[in-house]
């Protein structure tokens, strides 16, 4: 299936773009979606931490993705 992801922050950074659409199976959750981007995007290695939202929720790593999810990567954040 094909899965539109979009980032922000050292996210974006990382990927080199806001949208970022990927092939995956029909069966892919969100830890599995993690360690593509891994995968495809080592840097991501470095994260601390790295939440998904699916369809404006956070979403745990068990969760299954589906074709018309919106998927958003939070990177961690820091302020001051």
């Amino acid at each position: 299936m094909n899965l539109k992801i979009l980032s922000f922050g050292i996210a974006k950074e990382i990927i080199g773009q806001l949208e970022l659409s990927a092939q995956l199976p029909e069966t892919t959750t969100v830890a599995d979606l993690k360690q593509f981007l891994t995968q495809q995007f080592p840097d991501f290695q470095k994260l601390t931490s790295l939440r998904v939202a699916v369809n404006t929720e956070y979403a745990d790593d068990a969760a299954l993705l589906h074709p018309n999810d919106e998927i958003v990567l939070i990177p961690p954040v820091s302020g001051g």
